[in-house]
């Protein structure tokens, strides 16, 4: 419910009285109304003695004010780029994320989609630059997670701080010195196969789509597989790769009926939704006969049976790259040196759900 204007200004008395001096932004955030708004409040208040306006800070009137008061926050007011190859999946909580924290801090997040075209990604950047943004956050459209090619290029020659989001340049490759903050889903892959094993299930298999993700992916099952002995089928064909998704059903049935394999690691869930229905047309029940467990937890909830899934945390994502760039763009504005480069990797969680089912298995 929105608050008349009478009674926002009473609210915002009795925070500042409450604290003696609060930022303009968490005032803000604080009533849920836009910076604009609030800063109206405060001249409203300030023009009738009320409270006083110092520095993006408001302060109660009857306090003894000192006039040396901490400088401004450089990241306030600031307008940051985004690109994005599209805010579908994933993407859409990782821009919220951002948006939130860029908004916490009194700035603007202006969004570029490059539609998984790689020429687009500079494209994109160039008109946001041009348009103000004064920092990006940047997920590229490389096909495999990394660029190869020279791919990374027109990022490094972009005079403004940069922070990949979701992508990794390798060791070696010059775009390794940017900072990056992305999801560990090679360890999200192994907490699937962990859970597997401890359901009792010895023989797995992942049918993994192509794309930026898939080698991670594929690199904590394998890993977590030999880690804890299993055995685990090769040769699952890539949904993508097919697309009619039938050479994948196939390859499935085959794993269940002829190398009594009991478990599968599905990316997506959306893949996995599709996958379902036609195993048990073919006689391969889910979780009866193959438990499953998705990745990245987007509308895993929904399936006709409820999916274990892998959940990336998404807008944490965003929030701590949006965060780690107002940091960079206070080191700039400040003149100080710059704290070194971070490679942040965020923890996937698994959530439990109906198809895996309950029992452990012997066999």
């Amino acid at each position: 419910m929105r608050l008349h204007v009478d009674q926002r200004h009473e609210r915002v008395l009795a925070l500042v009285r409450e604290h003696g001096s609060l930022r303009v932004a968490e005032l803000a955030a604080e009533l849920g109304v836009s910076a604009v708004t609030l800063r109206r409040d405060v001249e409203a208040l300030a023009g009738q003695g009320r409270v006083r306006r110092l520095h993006g800070s408001v302060v109660w009137a009857g306090e003894a004010v000192v006039e040396v008061p901490a400088p401004r926050d450089p990241s306030e007011g600031v307008v940051i780029g985004m690109i994005v190859p599209t805010t579908a999946s994933i993407f859409a909580d990782i821009v919220r994320g951002a948006r939130e924290a860029v908004r916490a801090h009194g700035g603007r997040l202006v969004l570029g989609v490059s539609g998984y075209v790689d020429t687009e990604d500079a494209v994109q950047a160039g008109h946001l630059v041009a348009g103000g943004a004064v920092g990006l956050l940047v997920a590229p459209s490389w096909s495999g997670g990394v660029p190869v090619g020279g791919q990374e290029q027109w990022l490094l020659d972009r005079d403004v701080p940069t922070v990949l989001v979701e992508r990794a340049a390798p060791p070696g490759n010059p775009a390794a010195a940017l900072d990056r903050v992305r999801t560990d889903r090679a360890h999200g892959a192994a907490v699937a196969v962990g859970h597997f094993a401890a359901l009792g299930h010895r023989r797995v298999t992942a049918v993994v789509q192509e794309g930026p993700h898939a080698a991670q992916i594929i690199a904590g099952y394998e890993s977590a597989v030999r880690s804890l002995g299993l055995d685990g089928a090769r040769g699952a064909p890539s949904v993508r790769e097919h697309g009619d998704y039938e050479s994948s059903v196939d390859y499935l049935v085959d794993a269940v009926r002829e190398r009594d394999v009991t478990a599968a690691l599905v990316h997506s869930d959306e893949d996995a939704i599709v996958l379902v229905p036609r195993l048990q047309a073919r006689g391969i029940r889910v979780p009866d006969d193959l438990a499953l467990i998705a990745y990245d937890d987007e509308v895993a909830p929904l399936a006709d049976v409820p999916l274990t899934a892998v959940a990336p945390p998404k807008r944490s994502v965003g929030e701590s790259a949006a965060k780690l760039l107002l940091q960079r763009l206070a080191e700039r504005a400040s003149g100080q040196p710059p704290a070194p480069r971070q490679h942040v990797e965020l923890l996937p969680e698994l959530r439990i759900r109906s198809s895996c089912g309950g029992k452990t298995l012997t066999r």
